[in-house]
């Protein structure tokens, strides 16, 4: 792989210079319309395709080129980040393809093998997307390898394929999968892709622990009380999510991944260096030593909830999770999940560690809030004040918070002397926010993580046994889920109250803000 680097300072753009074909699989569905292609589209008005490039949408829908590219600049026009001027738009689309047919028709790899031998128009690069459902990769896979359209590793050409998660439903499905895919591709082929990893923050993490020699010594069981890590949404069943989500629920679509993957960069020890394997080597050690810190039984660990009836601001009514569109009326599946997690290794012995999501939650936020112990003596009295009320509380502990979405940024919650003539100290903010330091737009996930699938960078996407780790973490909930009870909660709040309990013989509870 070559990469052309140009620019000034620190403002380095790293062009793909590999022609290459990229191959969506599933092309008609939404993530396509929202996300790949106004990803690539902004990538190709920032000059950082290469100049021989095909984007080939596979799907079922009765399409022909001009159809599907019409469609393309629609969805450009109204999803992109960037400004879609009808001349780049244009030009961009003519790069595209369509092809109809069936994931499960041996005769549609035959077309492709035909239509991919035109070598000028479908470089022998390729990167294949499977925006499908999980019991189609499979086949998709093997027939792709059966029909000679993955090269092996080593080969002139390269080959490499996207999945999307959920990455199995448990452990055994996990593994299954796993097993499945190395059967037909090389681990080094396989980007499992996880778009909160390509989120700009996400990434911060790394940079903000291990960059600056202040934070990186307190980032342990001697300074840190305890961790949140919270993904709370507003939505419910919009877009016809009802029927994936009902299958999957609240902890297979989030906390196996996306949760998991922010608790794996908020903890895990210095990479060695910058490297894939390094970093990844390192997540896996930590999810290796993540487990359910359950005392007695699994109630101990975890709260599950759905959401019921509700009224929004506007006044109008919220239908209930089981009144949803395409949700089975007697359906088991959490819309909330609360746990509490330890890991037993040196850094964090006897950290607590609590995770949370849900659905028609009181507010969107994703965010990481690492509590520090407070100070040994309490030789101050803390005040809290509106305006020039104030009222004495008990001494607050400083708050590191990584704001994931929205509001992207880093804040630091001090105690400082409120001025004065009394001694006493008031929590004060050290913000650093995104939109307050760059005015421009913050790179979409997808468009970094496509950029780096074609680069070959696989640093921040999930290899096979950082998945197998991630749900080992969680299987004992679905070894004894029928121990745990399904709490109502009213749209618009926080989730559960019982989700408290998880903070027993500790003096703090969930940061709700």
């Amino acid at each position: 792989m070559t990469v052309d680097k140009k620019g000034a300072g620190n403002a380095v753009e790293i062009r793909v210079k590999d022609p290459v074909t990229i191959v969506i699989f599933g092309a008609s569905g939404d993530l396509t319309h929202r996300k790949l292609i106004p990803a690539l589209y902004t990538a190709y008005t920032q000059n950082l395709l290469p100049e021989n490039f095909t984007i080939f949408g596979f799907a079922r829908r009765d399409y022909d080129d001009e159809i599907f590219r019409g469609i393309m600049a629609d969805a450009i026009k109204e999803f992109s980040r960037l400004p879609a001027a009808e001349e780049t738009v244009m030009r961009f689309v003519a790069h595209i393809r369509y092809h109809k047919g069936d994931i499960s028709n041996p005769n549609t790899y035959a077309e492709l093998t035909e239509k991919f031998k035109n070598g000028e128009v479908y470089p022998a690069n390729r990167l294949y997307y499977l925006s499908i459902i999980p019991s189609l990769f499979e086949t998709a896979v093997s027939s792709l390898k059966q029909s000679g359209l993955i090269a092996p590793p080593g080969s002139s050409h390269w080959t490499r394929v996207v999945i999307e998660k959920p990455f199995g439903k448990d452990l055994a499905s996990a593994k299954a999968l796993n097993a499945t895919l190395l059967r037909h591709l090389d681990e080094s082929q396989i980007y499992r892709i996880d778009h909160y990893l390509g989120k700009e923050t996400v990434q911060n993490i790394l940079s903000f622990r291990f960059a600056n020699a202040i934070f990186e010594p307190v980032f342990n069981r001697s300074y840190v009380d305890h961790i949140q890590i919270t993904a709370s949404e507003t939505v419910g069943m919009e877009s016809g999510r009802g029927g994936y989500y009902d299958e999957y629920g609240a902890i297979r679509d989030m906390v196996t991944n996306h949760l998991l993957e922010l608790l794996c960069l908020v903890t895990m020890e210095p990479p060695g260096d910058l490297s894939a394997e390094a970093i990844r080597n390192e997540k896996v050690k930590v999810l290796n030593a993540a487990k359910l810190d359950i005392h007695k039984d699994i109630s101990d660990a975890v709260v599950r909830g759905q959401y019921g009836r509700g009224v929004a601001p506007d006044g109008n009514p919220i239908k209930g999770y089981l009144e949803e569109d395409r949700i089975d009326p007697n359906s088991n599946t959490e819309t909330f999940t609360a746990m509490r997690l330890k890991i037993d290794n040196w850094r964090w012995a006897g950290v607590p560690i609590f995770l949370r999501t849900g659905k028609r939650m009181a507010k969107k936020a994703t965010e990481i809030s690492v509590q520090f112990k407070v100070p040994p003596l309490q030789l101050f009295q803390q005040v809290e004040c509106e305006e020039d009320v104030c009222d004495i509380t008990r001494i607050k502990p400083n708050t590191l918070i990584f704001r994931i979405q929205p509001d992207e940024g880093i804040f630091l919650k001090i105690s400082t002397k409120r001025p004065g003539m009394r001694f006493v100290v008031e929590d004060v903010k050290m913000d650093f926010s995104y939109s307050g330091t760059w005015k421009k737009s913050l790179p979409e996930a997808y468009e970094r993580l496509l950029l780096d699938t074609l680069h070959g960078d696989s640093t921040l996407f999930t290899r096979s046994d950082e998945v197998e780790a991630e749900w080992r973490v969680v299987q004992p909930m679905f070894d004894h889920f029928d121990e745990l009870k399904l709490f109502p909660y009213k749209p618009n709040e926080w989730g559960l109250v019982e989700a408290d309990r998880l903070f027993h013989k500790m003096e703090s509870s969930w940061r709700n803000q």
